[in-house]
């Protein structure tokens, strides 16, 4: 009697990863990439995906790394062709793109709004046009949108994060119902509080001051208080949802909303 290595629970899957990258996209193309998927890591920092596409490879994995600026439509185009080229049609794709400026509704200015809105909302719904095409060649796929506790209930801080992640919710659903009939899902994951740069460093993206990271410690102990089951998100916590929802364990989970938030939204 044989026996045969497992092959994965993504096996001959092809994922396209945006923010691929940063923490938590970096996360889920790993750990896709381990069960069997090929990744096709997407960031507009293209060197940040480089060296992710290089760590999968290195590690025996399928990777291809990709300049993708959500907010282009030629962009995502060429991304999708590329992908299917050098590695298949796009079976999964999992919007992480997003912005932040932590600053109250009176200090929000209208490109700061924009480029958050553009950012997290528009790319994701550009995106989605992008891969469905391909996704109907492969017969399936499942649409993975980031989402936030800014999903389930408005913070203090930026009314654009809000706006956009509020957002996020109705074009899941949106899509959930409008591709359930080429056996495509489409599901929103929303994290708690994660310790990534997002909250802790000073990014183009996502700027932080003394006031607003988490390098503060009155910052950190802020968010840990609100967290009761007692420790911030990791990268990887997010990744396993990601990974569920992209299996065939979550196969009647569309339109719905997955919270990993360590019961910070309650």
């Amino acid at each position: 009697m044989t026996t045969t290595e497992p092959k994965g629970r993504l096996f001959g899957k092809v994922a396209i990863i945006t923010g691929g990258g940063g923490a938590i996209g970096g996360a889920q193309a790993r750990l896709f990439a381990t069960e069997g998927s090929a990744v096709c890591v997407a960031d507009n920092r293209f060197e940040a995906a480089e060296t992710v596409a290089a760590e999968i490879t290195k590690a025996g994995g399928r990777a291809i790394a990709v300049e993708l600026d959500v907010r282009n439509a030629a962009a995502w185009g060429d991304a999708v062709a590329r992908t299917e080229a050098e590695i298949g049609p796009v079976s999964l794709l999992c919007n992480n793109a997003g912005a932040n400026f932590r600053v109250g509704f009176e200090e929000q200015t209208e490109d700061q709004f924009r480029l958050i809105m553009e950012v997290g909302l528009n790319g994701a719904f550009i995106g989605i046009k992008a891969v469905v095409p391909s996704m109907r060649k492969a017969g399936s796929g499942v649409i993975l949108n980031m989402g936030s506790l800014a999903s389930i209930r408005l913070g203090g801080g930026s009314p654009a994060y809000a706006a956009q992640k509020m957002g996020m919710v109705g074009l899941t659903r949106s899509a959930a119902q409008s591709f359930a009939k080429d056996n495509i899902r489409c599901v929103i994951i929303s994290p708690g509080h994660v310790d990534t740069p997002f909250i802790r460093g000073n990014n183009e993206h996502s700027p932080n001051s003394w006031e607003t990271s988490i390098d503060n410690p009155e910052n950190f102990e802020r968010r840990l208080k609100a967290t009761p089951l007692g420790r911030l998100q990791r990268p990887e916590d997010i990744a396993n949802a990601f990974m569920f929802a992209a299996t065939d364990d979550a196969a009647m989970i569309t339109g719905s909303m997955i919270t990993v938030d360590g019961g910070a939204g309650m």
